[in-house]
Parts: C-alpha cells; sequence; structure tokens
C-alpha cells in the first residue's frame, strides 16, 4: 500500500524519513493500532510511559525482560509472542523484537534475554537473525558477565545439523560469560512437546528473576477501537470453499512431457474475515492420502477402528493417522524408535555420527510406510501414534492480491505424487490439494509474513526472483502494484526444466509485458539445450543492469528452493555486485547484508 501524500507537516525532513521507515509493509490493523499510540503520545503530552498500556516499570535493561526471535516461517515468532503476552500479563517489563530489530549496541547492557530462534536447511540461520548471529559469534561481541540468558532452537531432525542456530548461539553466550538459566530447547517439527516445558519455564524464572511491576497502568486513546483478535487463525482454521484446480504445467508427448504437476488452486474466503498482503502465506491442515493410511495399516495388521488416547485425547487409531500423524515426512526420532521394534542392526547403524549422509539421504528420500515395509517390527497402535510426529500445517506462498481477487486466495501448489517399487507416494498437503474437487472445503488459515513485503514507495523498483513455485509470490506482487498505480519497474527472473511444458503462467505474463504491468522478463529453462541454464546464469548474465537498478534504490526478492537454489542465486549476486560495483566478494555481502537491514533484499524460502 503505497504511503499517502503528506500535507502542510510539522515534521523536519528527517523525521519524515524516520515515519516512513516506521510505517514501511505494515498493514491496514497495525496502521490504526500505531495511530492510536501515537494519539495517545499526543494525549500524554509525548510521554512513552503514559501512552503505552502496559506497567509502569524501570526501563533499565537490569529490570526488564527481551526477547528476541528469527523465524522463517512464523512458529519462532508465534512462541515468542505467547511469551511475551504471559510474560506481560505476569506484570513483568518486557520488550519483544525482531532478531533485526534488535540494537545489538545494547547486548552489553541487558540483564534478562531469551532467544527463540530457527534453524533453516544445513545449519543457516533465519534471514531475519542472521545479522544478529554473526554479530554474536564476531569479534565485536562484548562480554556479558552480567547477562542471564535462555535459548529455544527451532529445527527439523531431517537435517543433519539439527537446530544448529540455537546450538551456536547458546555456546557462544556462554563463552563469551553469560549465564545460562536454563537448558536450551531443541524443538523438532512437532515443536509444542519441547517449546511448551520451555517456555513454562522460562515464564517461571523470568517471575522469580524480575519482580512484577506495579500495577498502576497508563493507557491509551486510540483513534478507533483496537481490532479484534481474527475469528480464523492456525488453531482455528476457516473451511475454505475450492474454486478452481487448473493444471499448469503441460504433459506434451515426446522429449518436452513434463515431469512435474503443478496447480493453480483458487480458494474462497468469503465470510472469513481473513485479510493477507502479497508475501503472506496460506497454511493448510492436510490429511493425510486414505490409500497410505490403509497401507500402514495392513502393513502392521492394526485394527483402523481401535480406539487409541494418547495426550488427553481418545480417537479411532485410523483418524489419528489420517488427521493427526505425519505419515509423509519421515523423522529421526521414529527412525531410532522403528530400529528397537524391529531390532535392526542395520537401522541402528544409520544412526551412528559416522552415517549422517545415509540418514539423511533415508529421512529425504522414504516416507513412514518405506520404513514399515522395509523392516518388519511389532507396534502397538498406542506406541504407533506416541512415536509418530504431530501432524503440522503446510505453508503456501500467496499468488494473488486481494485488491484484484477480493474474497478469495490463490496458491501455485506443485503436486507431489511419485512410483515406487513398494507403491506409490504422496505428499499430504500437495496430494490433498491437487485431489480436491469444486466445493470441497479445505481448513486453512493465513500466516503473515512482515518481512516480504512490497516497498511502500510505489516508485521504487522491484527484481523478483522465482524459479518454478517460487514464482508464487510475485504474481501477487505484480497484481498488487498495478491495482496501486506504482510507478516503480517489475523485472521478473524465472527458470524450469521447459518452456514448452514448465512455463507457468506464460499468458499473464506475457499480457503484463504487454500491458506495461511487468517491464522486465529473463527466463531460464534448464533442459532446453545442451547445458543447463538456471535464473543465476541469467544473474550473472544481467549483472551490469541488476547492479545498476539496485544502486537507483530497487528492492530485491527471492523465492523458493532453500536448499540449493537460494544459495545458488545469493553467490550470483555477490558476483555481481562484486564485478560491476567494483568491489571485493567480502564488501559485496556487506553490501547484500545492508539492503537486508534496510528491507530491500527479502527471501522466502523453503
Amino acid at each position: 500500500m503505497s504511503a499517502p501524500a503528506l500535507l502542510a507537516t510539522p515534521l523536519p525532513a528527517d523525521r519524515l524519513d524516520s515515519l516512513a521507515r516506521l510505517t514501511d509493509g505494515l498493514d491496514k490493523d497495525s496502521l490504526w493500532w500505531l495511530s492510536g499510540y501515537a494519539a495517545g503520545l499526543a494525549r500524554a503530552g509525548g510521554g512513552l510511559a503514559a501512552a503505552v498500556q502496559a506497567p509502569v516499570a524501570d526501563a533499565r535493561s537490569g529490570e526488564r525482560l527481551s526477547i528476541v526471535y528469527g523465524s522463517q516461517t512464523g512458529n519462532a515468532k508465534r512462541l515468542a509472542e505467547q511469551l511475551a503476552g504471559q510474560a506481560e500479563a505476569a506484570g513483568l517489563n518486557v520488550r519483544l523484537l525482531r532478531a533485526d530489530a534488535y540494537p545489538t549496541r545494547e547486548l552489553k547492557n541487558e540483564r534478562l534475554l531469551y532467544l527463540v530462534v530457527s534453524t533453516q536447511g544445513d545449519g543457516d540461520p533465519s534471514d531475519d537473525a542472521r545479522g544478529l548471529v554473526e554479530f554474536i559469534a564476531g569479534k565485536r561481541a562484548p562480554e556479558l558477565k552480567q547477562l542471564s540468558y535462555a535459548v529455544l532452537g527451532l529445527g527439523d531432525s531431517s537435517y543433519p545439523q539439527f537446530c544448529a542456530i540455537g546450538h551456536k548461539l547458546d555456546a557462544r553466550l556462554a563463552e563469551l560469560g553469560a549465564h545460562r538459566l536454563f537448558a536450551r530447547g531443541d524443538a523438532d517439527l512437532d515443536l509444542e512437546t519441547v517449546a511448551a516445558p520451555w517456555l513454562q519455564q522460562a515464564l517461571a524464572q523470568a517471575k522469580e528473576t524480575l519482580k512484577p511491576a506495579a500495577a498502576h497502568l497508563a493507557t491509551v486513546t486510540p483513534l478507533r477501537p483496537l481490532p479484534s483478535a481474527p475469528a480464523h487463525h492456525r488453531d482455528a482454521p476457516f473451511a475454505a470453499e475450492l474454486i478452481g484446480n487448473q493444471r499448469l504445467t503441460q504433459a506434451i508427448a515426446g522429449r518436452y512431457r513434463s515431469d512435474k504437476d503443478v496447480r493453480h488452486i483458487e480458494l474462497s474466503l468469503e465470510g472469513s474475515g481473513l485479510h493477507y498482503q502479497p508475501g503472506d502465506a496460506l497454511g493448510l491442515w492436510p490429511r493425510n492420502p486414505p490409500q497410505l493410511v490403509e497401507a500402514v495399516l495392513h502393513t502392521l495388521d492394526l485394527d483402523g477402528d481401535a480406539a487409541v488416547a494418547h495426550a488427553g485425547q481418545e480417537l479411532p487409531l485410523r483418524q489419528w493417522l489420517s488427521e493427526k500423524r505425519e505419515l509423509t515426512k519421515l523423522a529421526r526420532p521414529f527412525v531410532a524408535s522403528h530400529a528397537a521394534h524391529a531390532r535392526s542392526d542395520e537401522l541402528n547403524r544409520l544412526l551412528a555420527p559416522d552415517q549422517a549422509a545415509a540418514l539423511t539421504d533415508l529421512l529425504a528420500n522414504s516416507q513412514v510406510i518405506d520404513l514399515l515395509q522395509r523392516y518388519d517390527g511389532h507396534w502397538s497402535a498406542d506406541e504407533l501414534v506416541a512415536a509418530l510426529r504431530p501432524l503440522t500445517p503446510r505453508l503456501y506462498s500467496i499468488a494473488s492480491s486481494q485488491k484484484l481477487v477480493g474474497d478469495e486466495v490463490h496458491l501455485t501448489v506443485a503436486h507431489l505424487q511419485y512410483e515406487t517399487a513398494a507403491g506409490t507416494r504422496w505428499g499430504a498437503a500437495s496430494h490433498q490439494l491437487a485431489s480436491a474437487a469444486e466445493g470441497d472445503r479445505l481448513p486453512v488459515f493465513v500466516e503473515h509474513n512482515e518481512r516480504f513485503r512490497l516497498p511502500a514507495d510505489g516508485s521504487r523498483d522491484v527484481i523478483m526472483i522465482g524459479p518454478g513455485t517460487g514464482v508464487a509470490p510475485f504474481r501477487g506482487f505484480v497484481q498488487e502494484r498495478a491495482a496501486d498505480g506504482a510507478g516503480g519497474r517489475n523485472w521478473l527472473l524465472f527458470g524450469n526444466p521447459h518452456f514448452r511444458t514448465d512455463f507457468l503462467y506464460q499468458t499473464e505474463w506475457q499480457a503484463a509485458l504487454k500491458s506495461g504491468q511487468l517491464h522486465r522478463l529473463d527466463l531460464a529453462f534448464s533442459r532446453d539445450q545442451s547445458h543447463k541454464v538456471y535464473v543465476q546464469h541469467r544473474l550473472r548474465e544481467r549483472g551490469r543492469e541488476l547492479y545498476d537498478w539496485l544502486q537507483n534504490g530497487a528492492h530485491l526478492y527471492v523465492c523458493g528452493d532453500a536448499t540449493r537454489m537460494a544459495k545458488d542465486v545469493h553467490a550470483a549476486l555477490v558476483a555481481a555486485i562484486a564485478e560491476h560495483g567494483g568491489k571485493s566478494a567480502e564488501d559485496a555481502e556487506d553490501y547484500l547484508n545492508q539492503l537486508q537491514q534496510q528491507g530491500r533484499y527479502a527471501r522466502d524460502v523453503y
């Protein structure tokens, strides 16, 4: 949303710049809250403590809890917000900050700090935590003998460096002299198992360390009532009606036959009250394919109608496996459990530290049913439900702008389905979406992503790098910019295997070029020639133009695969900036880091 033109204002130019940075990317509800906050400041004569509805306490860091989160998909943010809310309700003086907003100069004065940080891919920090991790790990980090801290790490045990960033920060803070209040938590995808007791312990320790602030409260006077919590969210999803399911890839016989089944999905949000901005994600609570559930029951010779009680809930085993437990993602803890049930020396050897690569390959290329079929073992229904990880929602980058589609939300979904010697395998959510018929209802919610926002200044240029289904958010970006009448240029770089079969939204991009909504389109179809060409090659070829756009204030976005593409694209960006900016590789990295800190280099990688 473009900022409105300002009329005569008492603000000096530097304060206007600060205001623009403050409001850049905020949604409507946040702006209304900010307007009320400003009104409260004015009513109270400009005093901060008199404007915020929070306990009045000494603002010195010695009497304050700082909670800092680094989040890629929203889980770390959600847990940090939960802890902050509980601490505030207990009367504690709390500040909650995203990692890239944390003023590192204040670290030397902190007394109580909780870090909630995720690890991405092969041991990488979330994009918003990169700068803070580098600072704490680097030579500029101060001694921290006055600091008490605790760390909650989030990760995926399918990767060798599980929760590596949490480990790194925990060890480094101790090395700098800080006092660890209690043991680090390492939460897997079933994060509540570890996160819930960690949060409980964190709150109890904060209460003991800090005295609850005085009960005196000062109030804010908003221009309008503050928005209430949405009726539908992660834990109370909306049953959205499927109104469109179209295959985007083409199955042309011969050399150009597409190996991919990519779908354009349209869902109705009418009556939900849900709102989103381009850059946000749609969460879906999936159901496992019925054929897969029956295969597990058959392999283990279990009764699907048998009642199983677990964690205070009793359901038939078939319902547990259909709606509550992960079957399409294999995790290390389940491999360890099945090794014991099957008494398998082979599986036990895979769990050894020197077999990390082999275990990673097994986790990446096998599902629960594969393990059960290859290694015969006896499981009771109760044991199986307890050992499997809870089913988690899947997030899809939204491929539309509500300014164009209204009460609809569009997705670009790669349907995961492949054949093995033992039968067909599917991805739970992608198969659910691809198999859905018009009129079916699917449980969804909106996951906001404030880090992946269009510039508030519509005159800024944007560069969008999105191979494969990573192009999804940029469809929404272009729609939004067109609806706003943004004057900045739009440059899209897209890649996929074949032009004839895999050019997602081809006619839309061509129409956007013709109408002037898209100003530049660079394509990389990797298998249409003898040598492979990817988007990172196009970036190097267009390095001069890329650097010129960035020098003139363009915002840069990358969306797609985190494992390989994002790293290759980042390396290409560094090389182009170094070559055409006359910089060393280290200075080019610093240049990109500065863009990221300014909100001009954003990634949505998964």
